[in-house]
């Protein structure tokens, strides 16, 4: 019988277990699951892990569990990584304590997070990809993490990019000339930005009680059990500036984006 092959990371709350007998699944996975945080022996750990991801080839497909749970069955490794992290999303954000999730795009630039809040669908993870290939670094495609001091915290899982394509591929920030984010950042700028193809460009921008309340409109969490999150969201908010609007093509959007950054460098006053 063919020997486990097994790796754990520990992401923010969570100890992952990753286990499989297939050594290219072991590969792919290793490479996507939070792949800058560092791998640590859960195995051995006198607390079983907090997430146990196994992955079976059975009649040549990939049987991909949960915490004992068969999830998703797939004759793909792609598809098997797309599942893997997509599951791996919801039992990780579940889980946090310390940390409040927003449901955003984040990118660090000059030093600073800039948030792009908005649904699953709503195009976030091609603005951070054009934002990256332009020099940004990566802070997450899919959730900010935000402390009580109001700072970003990186969430370093591959973007999820179709790129003209039907289904979502995973891409590292490396593949577009970029990198995963080490420290935390204080937010210089929230923008809300509604995706219509054909929109041109408009953002208007809006106080800081709104910009809280886009964190609010887009976080996974239930206030009534999350009491710290307001203050945290507050704190992020109070350096702000908040803008709202619509845009179109990710890369005129960028375009824009950055021509907004560079006006607010120059006038630093906050509405």
């Amino acid at each position: 019988m063919p020997s486990t092959l097994s790796f754990g990371v520990r992401a923010f709350d969570s100890n992952i277990l990753v286990e499989t007998v297939c050594p290219e699944a072991f590969d792919t996975l290793q490479r996507y699951i939070f792949p800058s945080l560092p791998r640590v022996d859960v195995a051995s750990a006198s607390a079983p892990p907090s997430i146990w991801i196994r992955v079976e080839l059975i009649a040549n497909r990939f049987e991909l569990s949960v915490d004992g749970v068969c999830v998703a069955s797939t004759t793909h490794l792609e598809a098997l990584t797309l599942a893997a992290i997509k599951f791996l999303d919801e039992a990780v954000i579940s889980r946090l304590t310390s940390l409040c999730a927003v449901h955003a795009g984040a990118v660090v630039v000059e030093g600073q997070a800039l948030l792009l809040p908005g649904t699953s669908h709503a195009g976030k993870s091609s603005l951070v990809a054009e934002l990256l290939r332009r020099g940004a670094t990566c802070l997450s495609d899919e959730y900010a993490l935000i402390d009580l001091e109001g700072r970003v915290h990186p969430y370093p899982r591959p973007l999820l990019l179709r790129n003209g394509k039907p289904v979502q591929s995973a891409v590292l920030p490396q593949e577009i000339n970029s990198c995963f984010a080490v420290n935390s950042a204080p937010v210089g700028w929230i923008l809300e930005l509604a995706y219509q193809p054909d929109h041109a460009w408009s953002a208007a921008e809006a106080p800081q009680g709104e910009g809280v309340m886009m964190l609010l409109r887009n976080t996974p969490h239930v206030l009534a059990e999350s009491p710290h999150m307001l203050h945290a969201f507050m704190r992020a908010v109070s350096g702000a500036r908040c803008y709202a609007g619509y845009r179109g093509d990710a890369s005129q959007a960028v375009d824009h984006i950055f021509e907004l950054l560079a006006s607010t460098v120059k006038n630093p006053s906050h509405a």
